[in-house]
């Protein structure tokens, strides 16, 4: 290592600026779905409950219940990108000064992408990630370097985060867009193989540690959805990828159920099965239960129950009930969404996750204390 090279690490360290796939993709991508969390997903809850619950009821008290909740969504949904910034920022362990300055650039770079075919294209929170490690790390280098910290700071962070979303938004606007034609139009002419790919897939990556949120939020976003060719079948892709979350989710809870009894089933029920991820890793085979039942599930999503849904609610299983909340929210609540809910989410994923891992237990392929959790 030359005399430079040491030098320039010794400062990369002092300003904690660490690049790595797991800095940038597992813990900004993880604070970006927080960022979500606080913002589009509780607008987005505190809006279906109103439309579910308060205003059916003809009440006078009940209805301006329903807007109140209303008026919280809509502030929460404004702040979308500021929190982002912040929770991006916090988690790239940046000065406060430049932590404030993200909240600017994460609301910039949500507004910013591109016109398509005549229509306006937000790039959203992919635009808002991208942007938001440059900003953030260049204004961690400059930070605290200067006499006048307090205008060079900000003024760093703000004019690099203009241009990186100039740069930056459009090209991401494109990419979501085909992607989301992409996805449509497979979902439209392979609905079957689609539902099992996307609700196995996304399952897959709920239990990774990287944000199946965040990334749902991002291919699945009412933006992109509007704007693919088959808005119908983005949804039921959608659809397919919450199911698979859900499977991943109850699926671990009911075959660990032996070593962790009621608490290891509601960590992992309502909580996340990303706890499984250190016995995945020991033994990858622990895993094809739950698979398994995503890819059934998800076909009989797309194809019999032809379940919706949308950003965020797809990536978040039965965490916390969010999941089947957002399929409630795009599918609607008739007798037949309630039975593929209930039966898809819940009952599907239990019986044949419990039948699978049963089978593989006789074949001596799985033990006793191989999904061992601490609880």
């Amino acid at each position: 290592m030359t005399k430079q090279t040491g030098k320039l690490t010794a400062f990369l360290e002092r300003k904690q600026i660490r690049p790595s796939m797991k800095v940038y993709f597992i813990d900004a991508m993880g604070a970006m779905a927080l960022g979500l969390f606080a913002t589009l997903l509780m607008s987005t809850i505190l809006g279906t409950v109103a439309d579910l619950i308060f205003e059916p009821i003809a009440d006078k008290k009940l209805w301006a219940t329903a807007d109140f909740l209303h008026q919280i969504a809509s502030y929460a949904s404004s702040a979308t990108g500021m929190a982002i910034g912040v929770a991006m920022a916090y988690a790239l362990k940046a000065p406060p000064l430049v932590i404030y300055s993200c909240a600017v650039v994460g609301a910039m770079a949500n507004s910013m992408g591109a016109t398509i075919d005549g229509t306006p294209y937000s790039a959203g929170p992919a635009g808002i990630f991208f942007v938001i490690i440059l900003a953030c790390e260049l204004g961690k280098v400059v930070s605290k370097e200067t006499k006048v910290d307090i205008l060079v700071t900000p003024l760093t962070v703000l004019l690099t985060g203009y241009g990186a979303s100039l740069l930056i938004c459009p090209a991401v606007a494109y990419v979501m867009y085909y992607l989301g034609n992409f996805i449509s139009i497979a979902t439209d002419f392979a609905p079957l193989l689609m539902g099992i790919v996307v609700s196995a897939v996304m399952g897959i990556v709920l239990t990774l540690p990287i944000s199946s949120a965040a990334i749902c939020a991002v291919v699945f976003s009412d933006t992109v959805i509007a704007g693919s060719s088959s808005p119908e079948a983005l949804y039921l892709a959608a659809g397919a990828a919450a199911v698979g979350c859900c499977c991943q989710m109850v699926g671990f809870a009911v075959i660990s159920f032996r070593e962790n009894k009621f608490g290891g089933l509601v960590a992992q029920g309502l909580g996340t099965s990303m706890l499984q991820m250190g016995n995945i890793i020991r033994k990858p085979i622990i895993w094809v239960p739950a698979i398994f039942a995503s890819a059934v599930c998800g076909a009989l999503s797309t194809t019999l129950f032809e379940l919706k849904c949308a950003g965020v609610f797809a990536g978040m299983g039965t965490c916390g009930v969010v999941g089947p909340i957002g399929i409630l929210k795009y599918s609607g609540s008739s007798a037949t969404v309630w039975v593929g809910l209930i039966l898809l989410c819940v009952v599907l994923p239990a019986l044949l996750s419990f039948a699978c891992n049963e089978l593989l237990r006789k074949l001596g392929l799985v033990k006793t204390g191989d999904m061992k959790i601490d609880v």
